[in-house]
């Protein structure tokens, strides 16, 4: 019988949020745990992607296209957007339970949730109807008290310092 699985959120403004979870990620899959991860707001280039998808024991779900800052998106965009996830997340969430997932990462949902591109009750209704053993991981910024009270980890990244505030762009290997 396998253990009863957690839910962790990696939230804030601190840079970080997606490598702690992929770090938790490749270390399930070293444990030879089955891992799953959906990706909101990103067009599926970052480079923990390429390597993680090498391994025989994790896999990306969900289509990846070109996306842009929501505050940049016409409201038509937003609505295609919105349809977008919603199917996806549906799909992956029936994937997690029918494929024996032992871990689920949602990686920027907390920030799609905020902007208005997915529904917050759509993610209620999977934390709580979950397959018992999946450990479910969440990134973004501002979980709401709803999301937070089904969360058995809560950790939250403060940025102090960064270098973008200075005019320094995001350096390929290190920020994606």
């Amino acid at each position: 019988m396998r253990e009863k699985g957690l839910v962790h959120i990696y939230c804030g403004d601190g840079k970080g949020k997606t490598t702690l979870a992929m770090g938790l990620c490749l270390r399930a899959a070293g444990a030879g745990r089955k891992v799953l991860i959906y990706q909101f707001m990103k067009d599926g280039s970052s480079h923990e992607r390429r390597i993680l998808e090498k391994l025989p024991n994790v896999s990306f779900e969900g289509e990846t296209k070109s996306v842009s800052f929501s505050f940049r998106m016409s409201e038509a965009q937003k609505q295609k957007e919105r349809e977008r996830y919603l199917t996806q997340a549906k799909l992956v969430f029936g994937h997690a339970g029918s494929t024996g997932a032992d871990v689920l990462l949602l990686d920027e949902v907390l920030y799609a949730v905020s902007c208005g591109l997915f529904p917050e009750e759509e993610l209620i209704r999977f934390l709580d109807h979950r397959p018992e053993q999946l450990e479910v991981i969440l990134t973004g910024r501002d979980p709401s008290e709803a999301v937070r009270a089904r969360a058995d980890y809560i950790s939250r990244i403060v940025k102090v310092k960064h270098p973008f505030d200075r005019g320094i762009a995001a350096r390929e290997g290190i920020e994606f």
